[in-house]
């Protein structure tokens, strides 16, 4: 072998290792964050965002953290661009993630295991602490690449997203700080595709999460009686049951959305009367409930589906009432996603150039704080760059793929470097 093919070979083989050797450092970074416990109800929130600015002090960008609400607090990072005059970008996730039953998982929901496939097993690896760490390792490659932000790039880590989001983005979105930031374009968290493409997200079902309770006399256990608690109850579910059948059938005939249908799904049932060793057997209940968690989409009427729920699911009659946790009104806010939109023109284009591909624009079958940001007037789109994956959002033994999880990163980075780069004043709040 000759020196000169000698030296390439080895040049080759030093940049596979510095390579593989800068591939490990983002996965254990990645790890590291998902080992924080963010688990609702009671949140780390400051051990994360201790390590989220440590972040971002590696990488010098602006740093401010905020508590709208005392004991939950909001970090916000800047990476400043060249022209401030031009609206900004905001890359938003949220810190929190959703509680786990332990037992029923292969590996420690908190241990950030990864297998021999090179899967990463953690809660909050798909829903959402991925992307929050694939924007700040996006930045880093686009700083290393010598890459300035024309436009300035914002990144936004809000908590309680998993509870509704009313102390995070919601409070975020209505103060001053944010107005001031002269924000364009948002991007939020998707969903994961089974599929080779990407899944993208204009809009989402409204939530509505309520519960029926029901009254009656209390009665014997051997008695027959009509209008009882419990007997009413069962009525109304029944109803409801019917309903939700009749959504699903849309969706498994095919050719149907999960997002634009209703979906109904019952959270909760409670009835009975305790007692020291379980409950009383041989007594009807004077009150029943249960707690449904129903997700509305914009060519819903609402109105109408509020009409069935008092007359028909919880009508007074039966002696039946409503009691509504959370409930979005308002007409449905979508960001425009066709070539009329600049920002998602560039986000298409973006993808394609990082060698993925975009899926039809969806609606968001759940809720996320990218409504938050369309109800200030800016548009929003909700993006998790993970293809090939089943969505375990929620589910037992969540977890991204190692080489899923760095394609994603490039996409990020291909993704960042066209918003940043966009020179039009226009498109920033006219969008939706």
């Amino acid at each position: 072998m000759s020196r000169l093919l000698l030296a390439q070979v080895v040049l080759a083989l030093c940049i596979l290792s510095a390579a593989a050797d800068d591939g490990e450092a983002i996965v254990s970074r990645f790890q590291e964050y998902l080992r924080i416990d963010t688990v609702q109800p009671k949140p780390d929130y400051y051990k994360a965002v201790d390590f989220l600015n440590s972040q971002a002090k590696s990488l010098s960008l602006e740093s401010q953290t905020n508590e709208f609400v005392k004991g939950k607090p909001h970090l916000l990072l800047k990476w400043v661009g060249s022209d401030p005059t031009l609206p900004a970008i905001l890359l938003n996730s949220h810190t929190d993630v959703v509680p786990f039953e332990e037992s029923k998982w292969t590996h420690h929901p908190l241990h950030a295991h990864m297998d021999n496939q090179g899967d990463i097993y953690a809660r909050g690896s798909q829903d959402m602490k991925c992307v929050g760490m694939q924007y700040l390792e996006a930045i880093r490659k686009l700083q290393a690449s010598g890459f300035h932000p024309l436009r300035s790039v914002y990144l936004s880590f809000v908590p309680d997203e998993e509870i509704g989001g009313h102390d995070g983005a919601e409070k975020f979105v209505e103060s001053h700080l944010f107005k001031s930031l002269n924000v364009g374009i948002v991007l939020d968290e998707g969903l994961p595709s089974p599929s080779k493409s990407y899944r993208v997200f204009y809009g989402e079902r409204s939530p509505w999460w309520l519960v029926i309770k029901a009254k009656g006399p209390p009665g014997h256990g051997a008695k027959l009686y009509d209008n009882s608690a419990i007997e009413n109850l069962l009525k109304s579910i029944e109803s409801i049951r019917r309903f939700r059948a009749s959504q699903f059938d849309l969706l498994k005939a095919g050719g149907t959305a999960e997002g634009d249908v209703v979906s109904v799904n019952m959270a909760f049932l409670k009835a009975g009367t305790p007692s020291p060793t379980g409950f009383v057997m041989n007594l009807q209940p004077s009150e029943a409930e249960a707690g449904f968690d129903i997700r509305i989409p914009p060519s819903v009427d609402s109105e109408a589906l509020e009409r069935r729920l008092v007359e028909e699911w919880a009508p007074a009659a039966r002696n039946m009432s409503v009691e509504f946790k959370q409930k979005h009104s308002g007409e449905p806010l979508l960001t425009t996603a066709d070539d009329s939109n600049p920002w998602w023109r560039l986000l298409e284009n973006a993808v394609k150039e990082a060698g993925g591909k975009t899926s039809k624009p969806e609606i968001f079958p759940a809720s996320t704080d990218a409504r938050y940001f369309r109800m200030a007037g800016v548009p929003a789109f909700g993006f998790s760059p993970i293809s090939n994956t089943p969505s375990l959002l929620h589910d037992h033994n969540e977890y991204l793929g190692r080489a899923e999880y760095l394609k994603g990163i490039d996409v990020y980075v291909s993704i960042i470097k066209a918003y940043a780069s966009y020179e039009s004043k226009s498109g920033s709040r006219d969008e939706l």
